[in-house]
């Protein structure tokens, strides 16, 4: 009666987070554009989208999705056979034990009238499904840490979910060794369905009989016994007990366990710890059941999601809405595994710069704090942000995602989302926004400005001086700190050999895109150069041209001087936010 309570609480939790889960789809805002979707737009689109989507030829390539990528894992097979079938073994295995055995009531009964979990097949299927789950933990466990990679990181999630399994597994398998040799349990057996309690000689032949061939430790009976006596107990079985026990050399691993402990078996029974491993091995499963929704556990059921949705679903195409609920649908399908980091063309550089969010794998776990509303400090904000930045866009971790996430898109829609904060991040301005410049046109005009000008405004006074070019400006001392970080480099020394001849201007296409380009520049190149030469500090480091710059290289190739206009820029930059960053404005 109490497992059943127990199991009606735990689905009864398991549906209620399911509900809260999958309704957070529609009303977690992971990109700029989301925040403009209602939640009920997002909702009518999805189901728009399914009925179309199942009404047209599209749900061929569901079909097909499902059988090779969800039930087959062929992503995870391409990648690694070892890791295909540490996943293949938990996955499944522990589906059908969790179907054949915790669920039971529900479903193996209402399937076979005359189930019993002491019968064959179900006592030896769960003890195999329970071995396969036991293997897939081992080599899960032997890929993290005998094969750790210094990138690759263990989350304590993933230690949860594989601790967990293997209690649940381990625990059945001792209760199952606990019950095959317990005393107790087979005397409240034989009082229940046999009614030997008043036939003392047919008593002991029957727990002779299960002594010799079912395991049972019996206290008061030594062996060896007399060959008919066992006989005896084999009549009475078949006649009592034959229906619906097994032997139970059937279930190998709980055999081997009772066997193992045969000589405390006694000890054991009087000790209750039948009863200690069924509360241990309940309460396990119950927790997990439980607690699936908020675990990695959930990727059961979010990663077949995803894979489905991607295989029908393109940014061109479909409609923002649906965008927006199927990134919501791919934070909660990340199973951590690291396959993205493993395969990141800029993860060496954390090798260097001990900043995890390089690492797609872990960048994916900040994302998720931030998505879902949980508290980001601003340090923490600049470090996600600065690793999304090193991101080059070049797709490896979607291609080999085994749960169909397109992280790219992800990427993209967090720095978006963290450039509207109210701090600014200088690498907006630097070449590592190419792709942002590329994706212009998914942005708002005003959401793409602002980060912009934020960062700019950080960094020095140097635009009012520039704008105020009627007003009569003192010629100060020369900045002895900006010439000097000029001079420590080979390349930005050059900047003195500049005579103003205005080659570097005439060539450069940011010059020529503006008709008044002083007007929005600032400085031009050549008067950049003639800046720093005279060393003032806030009217080189305020002119807008030297963050608007292309990095063409023209005017460095163009140059009589062979000054390194380009490369001058860039110690410029640095020196900029380095400036910056010691005022403490960041």
């Amino acid at each position: 009666m109490a497992y059943h309570v127990s199991l009606y609480i735990s689905l009864a939790v398991l549906i209620v987070g399911l509900a809260y889960k999958t309704s957070a789809w529609f009303f977690r805002r992971i990109s700029v554009d989301s925040k403009n979707i209602p939640t009920s737009k997002r909702v009518s689109s999805a189901i728009r989208g399914i009925i179309l989507t199942i009404l047209s030829p599209k749900l061929l390539t569901l079909a097909k999705v499902f059988l090779l990528d969800c039930v087959l894992q062929r992503k995870l097979l391409r990648e690694s056979f070892r890791r295909w079938l540490a996943h293949t073994l938990i996955y499944w295995a522990f589906t059908l034990l969790l179907l054949m055995h915790a669920l039971d009531t529900f479903v193996t009964s209402a399937i076979f009238p005359d189930y019993y979990p002491t019968i064959n097949p179900f006592m030896f299927l769960r003890d195999v499904f329970g071995a396969l789950v036991l293997v897939g933990i081992c080599i899960a466990l032997y890929r993290r840490l005998a094969m750790k990679s210094s990138r690759v990181k263990t989350s304590p999630m993933d230690w949860y979910a594989l601790i967990l399994l293997a209690v649940v597994i381990i625990s059945g398998i001792f209760l199952e060794g606990a019950k095959i040799g317990s005393y107790s349990i087979y005397k409240q057996m034989v009082s229940d369905y046999a009614g030997l309690e008043e036939q003392e000689q047919d008593f002991k032949a029957l727990t002779a009989f299960w002594v010799e061939e079912f395991g049972t430790v019996a206290p008061d009976l030594e062996e060896p016994f007399d060959v008919n006596l066992v006989e005896s107990g084999r009549r009475i079985h078949q006649t009592s007990c034959a229906d619906c026990h097994s032997r139970p050399q059937w279930a190998f691993a709980g055999y081997a366990t009772a066997a193992a402990f045969k000589g405390a078996a006694v000890a054991m029974d009087r000790a209750g710890m039948h009863i200690f491993f069924r509360y241990i091995h309940f309460l396990a499963c119950f927790i997990g059941l439980a607690y699936l929704p908020f675990s990695k556990f959930f990727h059961i059921l979010t990663s077949p999601l995803s894979l489905l949705v991607n295989s029908v679903m393109d940014k061109r195409h479909s409609e923002p809405a649906n965008i927006a609920t199927r990134q919501a649908i791919e934070i909660d399908a990340c199973m951590h595994c690291g396959q993205c980091t493993a395969r990141c063309s800029v993860g060496i550089v954390f090798d260097e710069v001990q900043n995890v969010n390089i690492l797609p794998s872990e960048r994916m776990q900040s994302l998720k704090r931030v998505a879902f509303g949980k508290r980001v400090a601003k340090e923490e904000s600049e470090l996600i942000s600065d690793g999304t930045y090193l991101c080059t866009n070049c797709h490896r971790c979607t291609d080999v995602c085994p749960a169909g996430i397109n992280l790219e898109d992800l990427w993209f829609s967090m720095r978006e989302s963290l450039l509207q904060k109210d701090y600014p991040v200088f690498s907006i301005l630097s070449p590592l926004s190419f792709h942002r410049g590329l994706m212009r046109q998914t942005v708002s005009e005003s959401d793409y400005q602002k980060p912009i000008n934020r960062a700019k405004e950080a960094i020095a006074a140097g635009p009012e001086l520039i704008k105020n070019r009627d007003k009569p400006l003192a010629l100060p001392s020369p900045d002895r700190e900006l010439q000097g970080h000029l001079f420590l480099s080979n390349q930005g020394d050059t900047f003195s050999a500049c005579f103003g001849c205005q080659t570097c201007t005439n060539v450069c296409p940011v010059v020529a895109n503006y008709e008044n380009p002083q007007d929005v520049l600032g400085l031009l190149p050549h008067q950049i150069m003639h800046a720093a030469g005279l060393g003032i500090k806030d009217l080189t480091l305020g002119s807008n041209m030297l963050w608007d710059c292309v990095t063409c290289y023209q005017c460095q190739e163009q140059c009589p001087q062979g000054v390194k206009v380009t490369e001058v820029f860039y110690e410029l930059k640095n020196l900029a936010i380095s400036n910056v960053a010691e005022k403490g404005i960041r």
